[in-house]
């Protein structure tokens, strides 16, 4: 190919391509933000619940501790009996808690998600009305 300017349909060709590599650059850009975000909020979320399961772990031991041995000459059994029920129901409900969060799906890549969306509105408003319409069919847009 030369170097010389082209058609008209062809340097629009090249403005198309140019502006379509923008926009997918930008929609990138976009998803690599929302991905340190997320990776950021897991890892504090990881640091505090870590954190905070250790001193709770640690006060309920030394609580469990104290009564007991203030119990120790009278009720020693049954306050081994209730602080071990406590803990096995406690961890249990944990578990619970924990099983029910992991099975919830997290909208990661939403905002990346809605300008995608957006740009497919722009170019072809038809397949983005009838995608909206499969998507609220299909259960509210729940991805």
């Amino acid at each position: 190919m030369d170097s010389t300017p082209g058609t008209g349909f062809e340097r629009s060709l090249r403005r198309l391509a140019s502006g379509l590599l923008e926009l997918a650059q930008v929609r990138l850009e976009l998803a690599g933000v929302e991905a340190r975000e997320e990776a950021a909020r897991w890892g504090e979320l990881l640091l505090y619940g870590a954190l905070a399961v250790l001193m709770l772990s640690l006060g309920l031991g030394f609580l469990a501790v104290f009564l007991t041995v203030l119990f120790w000459d009278s009720h020693r059994l049954v306050a081994l009996a209730v602080f071990a029920t406590l803990f096995l129901t406690l961890g249990g409900v944990a578990f619970v808690a924990a099983r029910a969060r992991l099975q919830r799906p997290a909208a990661v890549f939403a905002a990346s998600i809605e300008e995608l969306e957006r740009d497919r509105a722009v170019l072809d408003p038809q397949a983005a009305g009838a995608a909206r319409a499969d998507g609220a069919s299909a259960g509210g847009g729940a991805r």
